[in-house]
């Protein structure tokens, strides 16, 4: 029997949806084939969470102390959104003590976390995305460029991580700088992009040595303004529709825009991608390398859709792990 961490918690406020993730993921996986522990890795501490007390995890190889035992690891289920399970620091951790880990590796994380970094590597491919503008804090922006060159509604964004945390869709100049400072509050760095008019797909990847799944599209429909935290995380606010209610020549067109999108990237485990569609097109927006894994999240969703158990597809993602480790 394998030994296998679910690592949860970290530094952002996706630390919430983290736990939400983990929790589902300790309730579904296959015990007979892995004992599991879950680990929470915050800014304050890192622990085993065992009932009834935290048992502190040693830093130099991961492991830590129960009844006289010690317990190490032979994989990481990731189960951090944000920062550092999604940006590549705990991938760098990992590689260097020797624990695989069912994400992608150092510099996918890192890339891909930066979102405007992403969208400028798949448009060097003819890969169709918004148009956007990177800034940074602390630097001078001129608003009025900004709505001279998108018009107006457009959206303010941080550019490193999830949930949609400080995003804000601008409908007037009024609102811009006040979306600015909201989208600075969580991060250095924001990007800003025209507002595209169209439906919003996400599709799930992931790939092995032996297989390729390329899940059913799921179709949002927010009752929000757009798909911001409320609507991805309250019940009742969207409306996700699995498999989208596309043709089979646009659903095949999705999927496998979103494999040509991993494999350029390099990806490893389970991904989502997703995507704005304007006028029969399909533009890439973001990619989720650790992507929601609760009772309501999406990849779940589209596993069961698929034809799977969400156990039999987290065991895909562990033995995948396993393998490459």
């Amino acid at each position: 029997m394998k030994t296998i961490a679910i690592v949860c918690g970290g530094y952002s406020r996706e630390e919430v949806i983290s736990l939400r993730s983990a929790e589902q993921i300790v309730q579904v996986i296959d015990k007979q084939k892995y004992e599991t522990f879950t680990i929470l890795i915050n800014k304050e501490k890192w622990v085993a969470k065992i009932p009834g007390k935290d048992i502190p995890v040693a830093k130099d190889d991961f492991s830590f102390i129960m009844n006289g035992r010690k317990v190490s690891f032979d994989a990481v289920f990731m189960a951090i959104h944000g920062a550092p399970g999604e940006d590549g620091r705990l991938q760098a951790y990992f590689e260097m003590i020797g624990i695989p880990v069912t994400t992608c590796n150092v510099f996918v994380s890192a890339l891909t976390f930066n979102k405007f970094a992403t969208k400028l590597f798949v448009k060097e491919y003819g890969i169709l995305t918004a148009d956007a503008l990177m800034f940074h804090k602390g630097k001078s922006i001129d608003t009025r460029v900004i709505a001279k060159r998108f018009g107006f509604p457009m959206f303010v964004k941080p550019n490193n991580g999830g949930s949609s945390f400080g995003v804000t869709k601008v409908k007037e100049m009024a609102q811009l700088e006040p979306a600015i400072e909201k989208a600075f509050a969580e991060d250095t760095e924001i990007i800003i992009e025209p507002f595209i008019e169209g439906g919003e797909y996400t599709c799930g990847v992931f790939k092995s040595d032996t297989e390729t799944l390329l899940l059913p599209v799921t179709e949002i429909v927010s009752k929000t303004e757009f798909f911001d935290f409320e609507a991805k995380y309250t019940k009742g606010m969207s409306e996700e529709i699995t498999p989208a209610r596309l043709s089979p020549e646009k659903t095949k067109e999705c999927q496998e825009l979103s494999s040509k999108i991993y494999d350029l990237l390099g990806c490893n485990g389970v991904v989502r991608i997703d995507y704005l569609k304007k006028e029969d097109q399909f533009y890439f927006m973001e990619i989720n390398t650790v992507p929601g894994m609760s009772a309501e999240s999406i990849i779940p969703q589209q596993a069961r859709a698929y034809g799977l158990t969400v156990t039999e597809f987290y065991t895909k993602l562990i033995e995948d792990a396993l393998t490459r480790g």
